[in-house]
């Protein structure tokens, strides 16, 4: 049941300190460092535009990444700190943690719908809306679910779906401990204004 895990390649780094982190960013890379997982520290660069194309895309504080290094077994991380220049708020140095199979992190989840051709309010014209399209998870490294899953059927319109009613992968738990809304059912705008003008005509038949 484990999602796909996306590859970073990256490059091992010819020393450390101040003076071989500069040279990094000279040529447009940007250096970072490779921890824990019961193994020795490691030095490692990411070109600067693949790095700013990762963090563009979102949740790179949260994404599980295969970590490629040449010369180096392929290894899962998870981005621990992102340092940034202080002007122009640009990348200028990277940590990652390495993972055990057990270990456990937080990652975001997509939710996956079934059944919407069973649900009445849907028939009717109602509108799902996804209000979490993703959920936030603890989840164990070596088994990461690639969707959780809301069932529709026999969802009526003004009905919600809540993380309660979602039997999560064993081992996982959401990041929040109130039940939170995940998607609804709402009613189509005709819907609403058609009931709201019969409201309104029995509030007048009501006060004449």
């Amino acid at each position: 049941m484990a999602g796909e895990i996306p590859d970073l390649i990256a490059e091992a780094r010819a020393g450390t300190g101040k003076g071989a982190a500069r040279q990094a960013r000279r040529d447009g890379k940007v250096p970072g460092i490779v921890y824990g997982g019961g193994a020795d520290p490691l030095a490692i660069q990411i070109p600067f535009n693949v790095l700013l194309k990762r963090l563009k895309s979102g949740r790179f504080l949260s994404t599980l990444f295969n970590l490629k290094v040449e010369g180096h077994d392929d290894v899962r991380v998870i981005c621990r700190s992102v340092q940034r220049d202080v002007v122009k708020d640009l990348p200028t140095h990277v940590d990652f943690m390495r993972l055990r199979r057990t270990s456990k992190v937080n990652l975001f989840i997509p939710v996956e719908v079934i059944n919407a051709d069973k649900a009445p309010g849907i028939k009717r014209g109602g509108v799902l809306t996804m209000v979490r399209p993703e959920v936030e998870l603890v989840v164990t490294a070596g088994d990461i679910p690639d969707h959780i899953t809301i069932d529709l059927e026999g969802r009526n319109i003004g009905d919600t779906v809540t993380i309660s009613s979602v039997k999560l992968p064993e081992g996982a738990k959401p990041t929040i401990d109130r039940d939170f809304v995940i998607a609804n059912i709402t009613a189509p705008s005709g819907l609403v204004s058609s009931e709201a003008a019969e409201s309104d005509a029995e509030e007048q038949e009501t006060e004449e």
